[in-house]
């Protein structure tokens, strides 16, 4: 089953780029990322368009954060992706004759329905900079370990 994982490359992205603190380039990003600088660049100028990263070419050139991550919510990170279905599952037939079908899509079309908005409530309630503190405790808790005697 094919998963969107749009979403969770972009708060990949963010969080390289908060803790780089600076601009960061494609090619360093896919490579904390794990892809390809194209998939990059077509991701973050998502996030460019929708005013939360900045763009610049040339030798010093890269990705920067031009919003403040306290007021980016996951639930607008995902309306700028293009709102991708949250569930990789569905009916079987959208428009079926059968009268069984049809009670099983009612079913489950209520459930899938009630499931998303309430993770979509989450996402509206969670930040970049939620995630980034988030980030900064485990990065602090795992130095600490490393350095205890």
């Amino acid at each position: 089953m094919k998963r969107d994982s749009r979403l969770s490359s972009v708060l990949h992205a963010l969080l390289h780029m908060t803790e780089h603190g600076g601009t960061m380039t494609s090619e360093a990003l896919a490579l904390c990322m794990n892809t390809n600088p194209v998939v990059v660049r077509r991701t973050m100028a998502l996030l460019r368009d929708a005013g939360i990263v900045a763009s610049a070419r040339g030798h010093s050139g890269g990705w920067s954060i031009t919003k403040d991550l306290g007021a980016v919510t996951l639930f607008q990170l995902h309306e700028v992706l293009g709102e991708p279905a949250i569930f990789a599952i569905g009916n079987r037939n959208e428009m079926p004759e059968c009268l069984v079908e049809q009670s099983v899509n009612a079913a489950l079309d209520q459930a899938f329905a009630e499931a998303e908005a309430l993770l979509l409530e989450r996402f509206a309630s969670v930040t970049i900079a939620d995630l980034a503190t988030d980030f900064a405790r485990r990065h602090t808790q795992v130095r600490a370990e490393r350095n205890a005697p």
